[in-house]
Parts: C-alpha cells; sequence; structure tokens
C-alpha cells in the first residue's frame, strides 16, 4: 500500500522554474525567460544559457519585468505547457 502511494506522489511532482517575464503582448499568455548556468564542454567555464517559456497568465496579471514562478502543466495551446503559479516580490 505504501509503494502505490509513493509512486503517485513522485508521479505527481511537476517541475517548477522562476524566470522573468519578456513579452505580456498576447491575451493571457506570457513569454518567460528563465536562466540557468552550464558547464562549458571543452573548457569547463560556467556559460549563461536561456530557454524562454510560453506560459498561461488567466488574469493578465503579469507585466514585462516582473520576475514569476511557472509550473509544468498540461498542453493549453500549441506552444503553453506551463501556467504562471505567483509573481515574486522584486529584489
Amino acid at each position: 500500500m505504501t509503494e502505490q502511494v509513493k509512486e503517485k506522489t513522485q508521479k505527481g511532482k511537476k517541475k517548477e522554474f522562476v524566470g522573468r517575464v519578456v513579452s505580456d503582448k498576447m491575451d493571457k499568455t506570457v513569454v518567460v525567460a528563465v536562466e540557468r548556468y552550464v558547464p562549458h564542454p571543452l573548457y569547463g567555464k560556467r556559460v549563461k544559457k536561456t530557454t524562454k517559456f510560453y506560459a498561461h497568465d488567466e488574469e493578465n496579471r503579469c507585466k514585462v519585468g516582473d520576475i514569476v514562478r511557472i509550473r509544468e502543466h498540461r498542453p493549453i495551446s500549441k506552444l503553453k505547457r506551463w501556467i504562471v503559479v505567483e509573481i515574486l516580490p522584486q529584489k
């Protein structure tokens, strides 16, 4: 019984990222840029990689420059597979 419960909790875990809103021109959609650092394969220096995600923003609350937390979600449209969980306070 406990093995089944553990499987369900691990299976239900969704990815979460924190990123900056770079576009809010679409209705109920924002583009979030997530930065991460990866080592260069040959030289080992850390290089910044930026990935853009289309996220669903139901109330159109996000503005360009906001820092937001996004969570993986079922496909909403052709490109949207993320939802905005919260808008984080500015530093």
